[in-house]
């Protein structure tokens, strides 16, 4: 069943790749109960790696421990999904304000603004594409990453990390959803006003300001899930979308 060139640490690796992808691909359905023994059997590796990626996982948050034993793939509901965003939102607010009072580097600054320009190319364009999608979705996951950097914080990149394994509270999360939507152009010039802005407010070293419109940028996502969840296309295009109940309990 195992590998016997790969090392355990390979194989943990492998096994936690691979069952997350299973996961968030809608390959193992929401409320599935998962054993030890059947992962491993699936994935041809010795329970051991196996055992190390399920508690990885329910760390994570893709799944939850059954009273008794053994895991179960986690289902989300929209309120969930919400939260998520928000709390992305609160972490990036933070990321901004820090960035504007310490002090943001030229160099970094610069690059801000190049990706700026991308996105600004890629918008004059009267209608979006899917490979329009694609890069504009890799110069936003870009650009996020790099005000983190900008915020010069161990502690919040850590915490935004740990916060984005989640598929659906990463920056571009629910982009996708908007690939084939009519307003798809509208909601991106949107975001890229939003990008504009913050770091204008980083320049002027206004943390308050850049704070709170980096936290009003993440809510933009909560529109997209919206979209999608009202469209049974849009939510396939989501990387774990199948994972999300769409009924909430208020």
């Amino acid at each position: 069943m195992t590998d016997s060139t790969q090392t355990l640490p390979s194989q943990t690796t492998r096994a936690l790749l691979e069952l997350r992808n299973l996961i968030l691909n809608g390959e193992l359905a929401s409320e599935e109960r998962l054993s030890e023994l059947t992962v491993a059997a699936r994935l041809n590796v010795s329970r051991t790696p196996v055992r190390a990626a399920l508690q990885r996982l329910a760390e994570e948050g893709l799944l939850e421990e059954i009273v008794g034993g053994g895991y179960a793939v986690k289902t989300f509901t929209e309120r969930d999904v919400q939260d998520a965003i928000e709390l992305r939102g609160t972490i990036e607010g933070m990321t901004a304000r820090f960035a504007a009072e310490r002090g943001a580097s030229p160099m970094l600054l610069a690059k801000a603004h190049e990706l700026i320009d991308a996105v600004d190319e890629i918008l004059r364009q009267e209608e979006v594409s899917e490979e329009d999608f694609e890069r504009y979705i890799q110069i936003n996951e870009q650009f996020h990453k790099l005000l983190i950097v900008m915020s010069d914080s161990e502690l919040l990149a850590r915490e935004f990390n740990r916060m984005t394994r989640l598929p659906f509270a990463s920056p571009s999360g629910f982009v996708k959803a908007q690939v084939r939507a009519p307003h798809a152009h509208l909601i991106l010039t949107l975001a890229q006003e939003g990008h504009r802005a913050v770091i204008e407010a980083i320049e002027l070293r206004q943390g308050q300001r850049a704070e709170a419109l980096m936290r009003e940028h993440a809510r933009l996502a909560l529109r997209n899930l919206r979209y999608a969840l009202a469209d049974d296309k849009a939510i396939k295009r989501i990387h774990g979308g199948a994972l999300i109940r769409t009924v909430v309990d208020i």
